[in-house]
């Protein structure tokens, strides 16, 4: 089983930025793919950005050219970049890891808050 810990959430003000690190246990050069997630109180979780074995990437509408997704296969993390941050990016965001096709890992998430 693939462990990892999710960092980097905290509070901010509107417009400000933070970085989701995600980090695993093992390397993450072939997990079928790594992404975030988040849930707003009375939302539903969404997928926010995601990456794939090849590279490709993928983001909410919401948050393309504000949020950017990378992955440091060295150090086994995956980032989240938020960028200009809106009172409506408030959520708790989860790492999602998917070892494989038919395995999904979900992270003890982390909070989120854009506030003045």
């Amino acid at each position: 089983q693939v462990q990892f810990v999710e960092s980097g959430g905290g509070l901010v003000q509107p417009g400000g930025s933070l970085r989701l690190s995600c980090t695993t246990s093992r390397s993450i050069f072939n997990i079928y793919s790594m992404g975030w997630y988040r849930q707003a109180p009375g939302k539903q979780r969404e997928l926010v950005a995601g990456v794939t074995l090849r590279g490709s990437t993928d983001y909410a509408d919401s948050v393309k050219g504000r949020f950017t997704v990378s992955r440091d296969n060295a150090k086994n993390t995956l980032y989240l970049q938020m960028n200009s941050l809106k009172p409506e990016d408030t959520a708790v965001y989860y790492c999602n890891v998917k070892p494989s096709p038919i395995t999904t890992l979900w992270g003890q998430g982390t909070q989120v808050t854009v506030s003045s």
